[in-house]
């Protein structure tokens, strides 16, 4: 019986290649332009969210002088908007399995749009709280479902190329909102502050019109049955029908259908089509390569914030104010390089995620970082205990948290995005992703609210030196990590239910 099963998948394996397509479901190399232009347009949520989080670094230090608001407001009014994310993350994992990948992305661009106007007409702090926290909601949303929907239509070949769009698009956002932070500064107090906030309706509407006439989720599809459908969408974001057909016939494999039936509507059980229970199922009653998967999941989640890339981000200005720039417009253009790095960097990520691997990426990330972070504490400490301001201190802290910057967009930015969304199981991916996305949520509200008070007390080189040592811890973590280049997403509880070289090496041998 074995010896048939070999038989019979060595032919197909055989009759793939002929086709143009490997064991992996990869294809004859060619991008699809209509996955690609998929993927593009649903990266525009992930822009979306990329402005409002620096937009918000600039923001906050015109918002604090016009409504005479002090330090602790302005750290909530930070912190509520990543706070207001985690019932979000939550919300789109239901929804995207309930509703589907593409009517989750338009219900979070319609979030955006409210909640950034509401913010531009708020006459109050209460009322810009309140915007707040709906646009934290959007934030949640957009978190899940771009690197969701990216993962689910690209090719093995080129997933990690597609799935690292949305992080390029949130830095191309990053730099937007610095850009703007910068230009509407000039403009006065009142309305400077609140054009850069109604920015994200725009592009939030046009989003909505262009989703309405790109394709769903093929996996998503099949999830719900909808075989045929997928089909269709199988054929347009695939090179072959060859290629299409071995890609449905994966996914129907992961889903429990039966891969040879031919049916275009099948019953499947609601468990599956609506995702119930996959929650207690992850977490009570996985498997042993399950678990391995979730811990890695929400490892490189949580490492990607507690390393303190959120505070830089966020408090940039303060940052380099405390190095001796005082003058409004100076400390704008000043974190435009932030944005800048990023985008820069994020590039050359994208293009390096399917050559140079996943864990070799994290590995040179963390490690730039753990070297940046002790030059920056370095630096900050003598700062903070020298009389006058030295101007080699301004340009070395900016030109290092550009470097800074540079590393962590790199190596761990994208790369966080890619890894955790490839290596869940299709039936836990969107509820899986919105737990480790709600740990992201949480422990970067953690930072950004309680950056400044951790500073006061213990000095920003203090502070530095802190996230040196996480990043130090997240490097060896990193090194544990199975490789996850050009598999199928399908192949990942095989990948991760291996054991590693070194569980080997240690294991006792039988003499015979």
């Amino acid at each position: 019986m074995n010896a048939t099963t070999e038989e019979e998948k060595t032919t197909l394996d055989q009759q793939s290649m002929e086709n143009g397509i490997d064991k992996n479901g990869n294809s004859d190399g060619r991008l699809n332009k209509y996955a690609c232009a998929s993927v593009m347009a649903a990266s525009i949520i992930s822009a979306v969210f990329g402005y409002v989080i620096a937009a918000m670094a600039g923001a906050l230090v015109l918002i604090k002088e016009d409504l005479k608001i002090n330090d602790l407001q302005v750290q909530l009014l930070a912190g509520m908007l990543h706070a207001s994310a985690l019932p979000g993350c939550m919300a789109a994992g239901r929804t995207s399995d309930y509703k589907g990948r593409r009517v989750t992305i338009i219900l979070s661009s319609i979030i955006f749009s409210l909640g950034s106007i509401l913010m531009a007409c708020a006459p109050s702090y209460l009322i810009l709280m309140i915007g707040n926290c709906i646009l934290g909601v959007a934030v949640g949303f957009a978190l899940i479902i771009a690197p969701v929907y990216s993962a689910e239509i690209s090719p093995p070949s080129y997933r990690g190329f597609f799935t690292s769009l949305p992080e390029l698009s949130i830095n191309i956002g990053l730099l937007l909102g610095y850009v703007s932070n910068y230009l509407f500064e000039k403009l006065s107090l009142k309305l400077g502050w609140r054009i850069v906030v109604v920015g994200p309706a725009l592009p939030s509407v046009c989003l909505i019109i262009l989703m309405l006439k790109l394709v769903e989720s093929p996996r998503w599809l099949v999830m719900q049955g909808r075989v045929g459908e997928a089909r269709k969408v199988l054929l347009i974001i695939s090179n072959t029908k060859e290629e299409a057909e071995q890609r449905l016939k994966e996914i129907k494999g992961a889903v429990g259908i039966d891969e040879n039936c031919s049916l275009d509507i099948v019953e499947v059980p609601k468990k599956t089509r609506s995702g119930a229970r996959a929650l207690k199922e992850l977490f009570c009653k996985s498997s042993p390569p399950l678990r391995r998967i979730l811990i890695a999941a929400i490892g490189v989640h949580a490492f990607l914030q507690i390393g303190g890339i959120g505070a830089i981000l966020l408090y940039g200005p303060r940052i380099f104010e405390r190095t001796g720039i005082t003058n409004k417009s100076m400390l704008m253009l000043a974190t435009v390089g932030i944005g800048a790095s990023k985008i820069i960097f994020s590039i050359i990520s994208t293009f390096l995620m399917d050559k140079a691997g996943r864990r070799v990426l994290f590995v040179v990330g963390a490690g730039g970082m753990v070297v940046t972070f002790l030059g920056l504490g370095i630096c900050l400490t003598i700062v903070e205990n020298s009389n006058e301001n030295a101007v080699w201190a301004i340009s070395f802290t900016v030109i290092v948290t550009y470097i800074l910057v540079a590393f962590m967009t790199l190596g761990i930015g994208a790369t966080t995005w890619v890894y955790s969304a490839e290596i869940l199981p299709l039936r836990f991916r969107a509820q899986g992703l919105a737990v480790c996305v709600t740990v992201n949520r949480i422990t970067n509200v953690v930072v950004v609210t309680s950056f400044i008070s951790i500073y006061k007390r213990i000095t920003m080189g203090g502070t530095f030196f802190l996230f040196a040592a996480i990043n130090a811890l997240a490097l060896l973590f990193y090194c544990t990590l199975p490789e996850t280049k050009g598999r199928s997403l399908e192949d990942m509880e095989t990948i991760f239910g291996k054991k590693s070289q070194l569980e080997i090496q240690m294991k006792p041998h039988c003499n015979k």
